[in-house]
């Protein structure tokens, strides 16, 4: 083989291999311009999630606060409504006591304006009553109900064979509730079974 030709095809041997790393060069190239826009999009669609979830996570937080609000602004109407009734029931146990107190008066007694009088503190008493109802204070029923720690203050015992023990016979004073609050117990006396002698003694003893 002549030099010419020897030159001829070392030449095309170049000349092929630079035409293949080109060729596999373009490839590469038009691979990663096609990547490219794929992990562009998914940074998008991340910063987007991410957007979402803070938003959320702000919804939630102001929503929070809106209920902290509201809970604050119900418990402090709820602690001023229930130091006022508290106070307020002084003013009707006076008014019951006094109306109490100028029936069994003697000197009142024969007073012919004494019925009038009366009925005008009763008609004072019945109006203090409904404006409690309608404020959503209520009195206690205790008459013939069983003891409640809950709702009742015993401040006696007496014997009765005839009750249930634990039953309430006698209301000292009324108690009132404030919604599902208690604004004050009922102080009551309550019934209790009469005791053994045997155990009367041995209770006396025990005492001593």
């Amino acid at each position: 083989m002549s030099a010419n030709n020897k030159e001829e095809n070392i030449k095309k041997e170049q000349d092929s291999r630079d035409s293949n790393e080109a060729s596999i060069s373009n490839k590469s190239k038009s691979s990663d311009s096609k990547q490219k826009p794929e992990i562009q999009e998914k940074t998008v669609e991340v910063k987007l999630k991410e957007t979402e979830e803070k938003l959320l996570r702000s919804l939630a937080e102001i929503e929070n606060q809106r209920r902290r609000f509201e809970k604050e602004i119900k418990d402090a109407f709820e602690f001023g409504s229930y130091n006022f009734a508290k106070e307020i029931l002084a003013t009707l146990d006076n008014l019951q006591r006094a109306k109490v107190a100028i029936k069994n008066d003697d000197k009142l007694k024969d007073n012919e304006d004494l019925d009038k009088f009366l009925e005008n503190i009763t008609i004072i008493e019945k109006d203090l009553v409904s404006i409690f109802e309608k404020n959503n204070i209520k009195k206690i029923n205790s008459h013939k109900k069983k003891f409640d720690p809950n709702f009742h203050q015993a401040m006696s015992e007496i014997e009765d064979e005839d009750k249930e023990q634990g039953t309430i016979l006698h209301e000292i004073q009324a108690g009132y509730m404030l919604g599902d609050r208690l604004l004050r117990p009922a102080l009551v006396s309550v019934s209790k079974k009469k005791m053994p002698k045997d155990q009367e003694k041995k209770d006396k003893n025990e005492e001593k």
